[in-house]
């Protein structure tokens, strides 16, 4: 926060305002503008959890009870990316540099592998699902270097806006059915939890669907978002960024191994360690109904990508 404010006073200082909509046409580029603008990403980015300032996001997620949990990834950690966009594309636009874009970038691609393999390592369920909202916030900031040609922007906004609302949905729901799995079976260690699917099949689904949507699987919102994000990075300004196209794709893989680790437990046979009471019809559909959100986003995408892509400038 203290960085974010010190940015502000030092916008403010040059150019007498703090309207977004005004700094574009008063900063100019210039060392103190870059400064300004490296002091407010740096706080947000720390807010947002990208790598590598997301030391705080795992243990916050993991140790919050469930209906918190997914109110921080779905909802808490978007707000600061939504400021980083408009302050990187409206109001210091002529401060912004390619090597600047692509360092976010290559942060964000650091945070999908990184995020992606720890949450491999991990042992306990939530613990999973918390890392893995490292992983795919770091979509999110594929954006930045995508964005930089022009006729690639609106694709590449409207890709990240799409994700960003299909992962909201996909990791709330994840949360909750890790909640319910918790609350039935009084622990959320993966190795214990075979034989879950014949007691709390709802959850279990829930949680297999929002997957689908984390891998980037069709016809789920994850999967138009990166779709979109990928055909922005084809049409870049100079060439195909095939290193942006490998991250997204091995990333998907990544995120499909994790989510199987616990479906490959959760249809075997049960066993002594299954849960033995049910969780309740409320939050297991509750936890359904934001999966289906997630799914459902990807067949309903083409309205608000309409929207989004005319308000930007491009062509549906």
């Amino acid at each position: 926060s203290l960085l974010y404010l010190m940015g502000v006073a030092l916008t403010y200082a040059l150019t007498a305002t703090v309207d977004i909509e005004l700094l574009g046409g008063r900063v100019t580029s210039g060392v103190p503008g870059f400064v300004a603008l490296a002091l407010m990403t740096a706080g947000l980015m720390l807010k947002a959890g990208l790598w590598p300032l997301h030391f705080w996001l795992p243990p916050a997620h993991s140790s919050a009870p469930a209906p918190v949990s997914a109110l921080l990834s779905a909802l808490v950690v978007k707000g600061p990316y939504f400021i980083l966009v408009r302050l990187w594309l409206e109001a210091f636009a002529p401060v912004v540099t390619p090597a600047a874009a692509n360092t976010v970038g290559v942060l964000g691609a650091c945070a999908i592998v990184w995020g992606a393999l720890q949450a491999l390592r991990q042992e306990r369920l939530k613990q999973l699902v918390a890392y893995s909202t490292v992983a795919q916030l770091g979509y999110l900031f594929l954006l930045f270097p995508l964005a930089l040609h022009q006729p690639a922007r609106p694709l590449a906004l409207t890709g990240a806006l799409i994700f960003l609302a299909a992962h909201a949905c996909a990791k709330a729901a994840m949360f909750l059915s890790v909640g319910n799995i918790m609350h039935a079976a009084g622990h959320d260690r993966i190795k214990e939890l075979d034989g879950l699917t014949h007691v709390m099949p709802v959850s279990v689904f829930a949680f297999a669907l929002a997957g689908l949507s984390l891998c980037g699987l069709p016809p789920s919102g994850g999967f138009v978002g990166k779709w979109q994000l990928m055909g922005a990075a084809m049409r870049h300004g100079h060439g195909v960024q095939w290193f942006w196209v490998a991250v997204m794709l091995g990333g998907g893989l990544l995120a499909a191994a994790y989510v199987m680790k616990v479906l490959n437990h959760a249809f075997t046979s049960p066993d002594r360690s299954a849960p033995h009471a049910h969780g309740s019809p409320a939050m297991e559909w509750t936890a359904f109904a934001m999966a289906l959100l997630a799914v459902g986003l990807g067949l309903l995408s083409a309205w608000p990508a309409q929207l989004l892509l005319s308000s930007a400038g491009g062509r549906p």
